[in-house]
């Protein structure tokens, strides 16, 4: 009787810190009753019950946005690298070089109403500030002229001159001086 009262103490005890415990414990396994001078049959040994397996969490899959570069701010797209029209010494004047530049600045403006620009006329150093600010705008008039031949409408250009205030290259010769007359499409930055 001893021994049995020892089994159900312990086995109280235990389930008490199984309660009591966050991680679910399996009872003990019962001790098999010592045979006594009556004949008593040992308990069959209940089947521990099985520990709960949890579900593998979903993980969760990382959402990135794709969002479409503008081939305008795209680096490796001729919008981006071609944005300057040329002219010779005191012209305004689109040479037949750069008509594809403007065919291609054309279509995509037209074809993208909202982008709007700003065409930049520039000057070499040579002539009168004066003079130069008006050449520069003739230069920017004339590409956004061309622009417009292609369908861009004139509520997305802006057509401004800086003269010889903003030059690409400040050497005194024909070599700096050409890369000085010019228009520049400007784009915004988004």
């Amino acid at each position: 009787m001893r021994h049995a009262t020892r089994l159900a103490l312990l086995t109280g005890t235990a389930a008490l810190f199984a309660a009591c415990s966050s991680n679910p414990v399996a009872p003990p396994a019962a001790a098999p009753v010592a045979a006594t001078s009556t004949a008593a049959t040992p308990a069959a040994a209940a089947p521990a019950p099985a520990a709960p397996t949890a579900a593998p969490k979903p993980t969760a899959q990382p959402q990135v946005a794709s969002t479409a570069l503008l081939a305008y701010l795209d680096p490796n797209n001729p919008l981006a690298k071609e944005r300057s029209v040329y002219f010779d010494f005191d012209e305004f004047a689109i040479k037949p070089a750069y008509e594809s530049v403007i065919s291609r600045h054309g279509n995509f403006l037209s074809a993208n109403p909202k982008v709007a620009i700003k065409i930049e006329g520039n000057a070499d150093e040579r002539g009168s500030p004066e003079y130069n600010l008006a050449l520069g705008q003739k230069r920017a008039q004339a590409v956004l002229n061309a622009l417009k031949l292609m369908g861009v409408k004139e509520s997305q250009m802006e057509p401004v001159s800086w003269g010889e205030e903003r030059p690409k290259s400040n050497g005194h010769d024909e070599a700096a001086w050409a890369e000085n007359r010019r228009a520049d499409l400007a784009y915004p930055r988004q």
